[in-house]
């Protein structure tokens, strides 16, 4: 599969969005990226995406602390909030994930969308602690070639493939929100 959407195709569907969205709006050349089954995807970055629970959660468990939000870019489109985002550790700022969110935030009460507006702590742990209901489901797991920005903020030297996914959040049957993470190099 290919990176960016075609006019023609919804932008929605591309495997890539909304991250192909934010970049394009920024005119950021969109990283290539391939659709692969979770049985091509090497450990540990099989254990971190491979799941229906928080991602924020699921980094904090692995890289043993708590995880920050460290905001890129944002902006309104139509009804909707898109955000991209850095999460790091908090005790050292290493990045451990990068990902780009498109919201409804007319789902959200006014509480829950004045702590996503701030930009200062991770989705999942907004939804977590406001004890917002919510289904996540993954609609695709993803290798991706790192464009040069993606390699400036993870850090790396030269590109190597990166692993991620595309997740829905659902609330009672609706689709309020896209999310596509992509996960650095990660040795363990």
């Amino acid at each position: 599969m290919t990176t960016a959407p075609s006019s023609a195709e919804p932008r929605g569907d591309s495997l890539l969005f909304p991250l192909d969205l934010v970049y394009e709006r920024a005119g950021i050349d969109v990283p290539h990226v391939e659709e692969v089954s979770p049985e091509d995807i090497p450990l540990p970055y099989r254990s971190l995406l491979e799941h229906d629970i928080d991602m924020t959660l699921t980094l904090e468990r692995h890289f043993g602390g708590r995880i920050v939000l460290r905001p890129l870019s944002t902006f309104t489109l139509d009804d909707s909030y898109f955000r991209r985002v850095l999460l790091v550790q908090e005790y050292a700022g290493q990045p451990v994930e990068m990902g780009a969110i498109r919201m409804r935030l007319d789902a959200f009460s006014d509480e829950i969308r004045g702590q996503i507006l701030k930009n200062e702590v991770p989705l999942g742990r907004i939804l977590r602690e406001g004890r917002f209901e919510y289904a996540s489901h993954v609609k695709a797991f993803l290798r991706v070639t790192p464009n040069p920005e993606m390699m400036g903020v993870f850090w790396m030297r030269e590109p190597r493939p990166l692993y991620g996914r595309r997740t829905e959040i659902l609330r009672g049957g609706n689709r309020i929100g896209d999310i596509v993470e992509v996960l650095p190099l990660v040795m363990r």
